[in-house]
């Protein structure tokens, strides 16, 4: 166990707000997570790629970061992952594919744990970590004891989960069970990926997907930020059809239920905000969605930012954005 006090923020979060936390609390492994018995519960922190400290924090904030990757089984047409939770999600996908698995391809170089992979059901190009999710291990607080929770447990929905809801600070994650699959299985239904094809290999179609995310998304090490801050809201028809009808052109993604998911940065940029800024917090030149830190912003600015976007969108569209980023303190 690592205990560390009295620190910036700033390098536990990619947005980089200058806050301060009082204590931080690193755990290197299920044993130490299952002797370590707080008087209150922490708050839970992964690599800080979707958490935002909007104030100073008084709470002790916990790091799981136990990241050993296990092979359950295999045959000729899938193998079966128990993968710790503090394990690096890129390198995680980055291996996979390496081994010629699919599966992860299209998340490839989403930033954070695969600890907090599951809270958010990360996905992206059109997978989801639910797709390949067999279960997820959750060490309660209450019980001290893990849990293994079915794909079906979990709750899983577009960036959702039980992990947000009736579980949220009621323990940790501690590891995700994953099958992938041996055949080809791309999908190439996203922007970007247009020139590949049914043939094309799966270390093909992630870096595919990690040219489009490089072209798209700053480097957090060099223009700090949380990657895509507000969910892709789903509308129902009724709403969808009166958007369309002024903006023919608007991309669109049916969903199974009837709904229509829209492109939140294509709804921010339409109202004119891409490239825009309130102090040293605005919206990337390059995409509307990514909200970035220009070197000195403040939770203030970022706020002021936030509530912008909000209104000119749902004045302009009648659609109310939510972000996916967490915000702490706020």
């Amino acid at each position: 166990m690592r205990l560390l006090q009295q620190l910036s923020a700033k390098s536990y979060s990619t947005f980089a707000l200058d806050t301060q936390l009082a204590e931080l609390v690193e755990l290197e492994s299920l044993v130490e997570l299952l002797a370590y018995q707080p008087d209150v519960t922490p708050l839970l922190l992964g690599e800080g790629s979707n958490s935002i400290f909007l104030t100073d924090q008084s709470q002790t904030v916990l790091r799981y970061l136990a990241k050993s990757r296990t092979v359950l089984s295999e045959d000729d047409q899938n193998v079966q992952l128990h993968i710790e939770a503090g394990d690096n999600w890129h390198q995680l996908v980055s291996w996979t594919v390496a081994q010629g698995w699919w599966g992860l391809e299209n998340l490839s170089l989403i930033p954070g744990s695969v600890g907090a992979a599951p809270v958010q059901n990360i996905g992206a190009y059109g997978a989801e970590l639910a797709d390949c999710c067999d279960y997820v291990d959750f060490f309660h607080w209450q019980s001290r004891e893990v849990q293994r929770l079915s794909k079906s447990d979990c709750g899983f929905a577009y960036r959702d989960s039980i992990f947000k809801t009736v579980l949220a600070g009621q323990g940790v994650i501690v590891a995700v069970g994953l099958t992938l699959k041996k055949q080809s299985q791309p999908k190439l239904g996203y922007k970007g990926l247009e020139h590949l094809n049914p043939q094309s290999s799966v270390t093909e179609v992630a870096q595919a997907v990690i040219a489009v995310r490089q072209s798209k998304l700053p480097d957090p090490a060099i223009l700090p930020n949380c990657g895509s801050f507000f969910k892709n809201p789903v509308i129902n028809h009724t709403v969808f059809d009166a958007i369309q009808h002024s903006y023919p052109a608007m991309p669109f993604y049916p969903q199974a239920d009837g709904l229509v998911k829209l492109a939140a940065g294509w709804l921010i940029e339409q109202v004119g905000l891409k490239g825009q800024r309130i102090g040293d917090v605005g919206c990337y030149e390059k995409q509307a969605l990514v909200l970035v830190n220009f070197g000195q912003g403040t939770a203030t600015e970022l706020l002021q930012m936030i509530a912008l976007i909000q209104q000119k969108v749902a004045a302009e569209f009648a659609v109310q954005l939510e972000p996916e980023v967490r915000l702490l303190g706020q």
